[in-house]
């Protein structure tokens, strides 16, 4: 008999399994073959819904209008789909500040958009900035007409339609010839006979105030046309006449209408109280036509501070009544 120790069987393995654990590797899956649990089996308690602010500019020339339409391109339709992609998700819905008609033009749009947190962490990556990093890829998406100015966390309360004050549009005509420039054609428009600075804002001014602007809007059943008009004023510079025009909402095609019924002014076809008398008649008239979309561009949309935005916009969702 050998007087060899015999090794306890609990702290001995046979020589083939030693040899082939020690040589064997701990493999890793890569990033984009784990498995990630879906956004609705995370525990209620990670579903966090947060609401975004985003702000952005675009050139509204070859868009079909703000509002998302079937097989039309639209800035909302191009919008939602770049969130649908940088987000992973369907159905993104933003709600905007002012919807733009076909050809016009916003500077600075603002929208909103409900989001899961969880879900936008994990569109992140490994981003410090889950927010910047929306903003950037979205860009990254989009075509150039259309950019994300900006984005953050919204404060409570906050409604990109509803909590808005004012709305500030500018309308740009050049009427000297020689002042044309082809560059800014989109932008501007070429009106081919001079116009009266003077005139028109003195017929500008008549129309100013809490008024039915019915004779301006282009109905819509169930809308009311009562507006706050809170500026309505004509500049000249460099050889571009500018319309800025700010109220507290607009109705549909409100500003080109008030646009066109002041260059009839302006020619010397009417006069500045003839629109004072437009303004009261509270239905259209043939005596002026509504001025061409790409010369209106959005400008900026007012908010009150923090404190007074659901307050707003509970304020702005009533009727409002002469």
């Amino acid at each position: 008999m050998s007087s060899r120790p015999t090794p306890s069987p609990s702290t001995t393995q046979p020589a083939s399994r030693r040899s082939s654990r020690a040589g064997r590797k701990r493999r890793t899956r890569p990033a984009s073959q784990r498995p990630v649990l879906p956004v609705a089996a995370i525990p209620a308690a990670r579903l966090c819904s947060v609401r975004l602010r985003i702000d952005l500019a675009y050139d509204g020339t070859a868009f079909k209008g703000w509002a998302r339409q079937p097989a039309l391109r639209t800035v909302q339709g191009e919008l939602e789909g770049a969130l649908d992609t940088v987000l992973r998700t369907e159905g993104n819905a933003v709600t905007v500040a002012g919807r733009t008609d076909t050809g016009v033009h916003a500077r600075g749009q603002v929208a909103h958009l409900d989001v899961e947190e969880a879900v936008l962490v994990k569109a992140a990556g490994r981003a410090p900035d889950p927010i910047d990093s929306l903003v950037r890829r979205v860009n990254g998406v989009l075509d150039p007409d259309v950019r994300v100015l900006g984005a953050s966390e919204a404060p409570a309360g906050f409604d990109a339609r509803f909590s808005a004050i004012w709305r500030r549009y500018a309308y740009r005509i050049v009427d000297d010839p020689s002042m044309v420039d082809p560059l800014t054609r989109d932008h501007v428009l070429a009106w081919p006979r001079p116009l009266d600075l003077d005139a028109m804002n003195a017929g500008a001014a008549r129309l100013v105030g809490f008024h039915d602007f019915a004779s301006f809007c282009k109905k819509r059943e169930g809308a009311t046309t009562i507006r706050t008009l809170l500026d309505f004023e004509w500049t000249r510079l460099d050889g571009v006449l500018t319309a800025t025009v700010r109220a507290d909402a607009f109705c549909h095609s409100m500003v080109r209408a008030l646009v066109g019924c002041l260059i009839a002014v302006g020619e010397g076809k009417q006069t500045p109280e003839w629109a004072e008398a437009v303004l009261a008649g509270r239905e259209r008239t043939p005596g002026f036509s509504v001025a061409p979309a790409h010369g209106l561009t959005l400008e900026e949309v007012g908010y009150p501070d923090d404190e007074g935005l659901a307050a707003q916009a509970e304020q702005a969702r009533a009727r409002r009544e002469l």
